[in-house]
């Protein structure tokens, strides 16, 4: 399993991958000027590095239902797979921008924004989320194997 991480948004499009080790890594986020060339660096990246499965956030609003946001993720979902035809996964994505910030300086920053860093790194969220309800941990050893080392 590869997986690239989308955070959809109308003039940045946040990106994220991850692989079987369970591990989602922010990618540099499609900032392209048109939304066409946004889809094409989103195609480009996906097969140089053979992924299998694309990963949205999906803007649920607060009380779980679909709203006008969740309808935009899903056209640009078409387009993406007029594209390239893989398996689509939607995650709920509330407040992953929010929690992407928290890793940033709480200043206001416009290149920072423009960068689409926390785009990606909320993309990461939104992808980390897949993976750990996908990827089976080791299992650990038990306390008496431990004691008896």
């Amino acid at each position: 399993m590869r997986c690239i991480g989308i955070d959809f948004g109308e003039r940045r499009v946040g990106l994220s991958y991850g692989d079987e080790i369970g591990v989602a890594t922010p990618l540099d986020a499609a900032v392209e000027d048109l939304e066409s060339e946004r889809i094409e660096h989103i195609v480009k990246i996906a097969k140089s590095r053979r992924v299998t499965d694309l990963v949205f956030g999906y803007p649920y609003n607060m009380d779980g239902s679909i709203g006008f946001k969740a309808k935009e993720v899903d056209a640009f979902i078409e387009k993406v797979l007029q594209r390239i035809s893989l398996p689509v996964h939607r995650i709920d994505e509330r407040l992953t921008s929010n929690e992407a910030s928290k890793g940033f300086k709480k200043r206001r920053d416009d290149a920072l924004r423009r960068s689409g860093k926390l785009d990606s790194a909320a993309a990461a969220l939104i992808l980390q989320d897949f993976l750990d309800q996908r990827v089976e941990l080791p299992e650990l050893e038990s306390d008496e194997e431990i004691d008896d080392l």
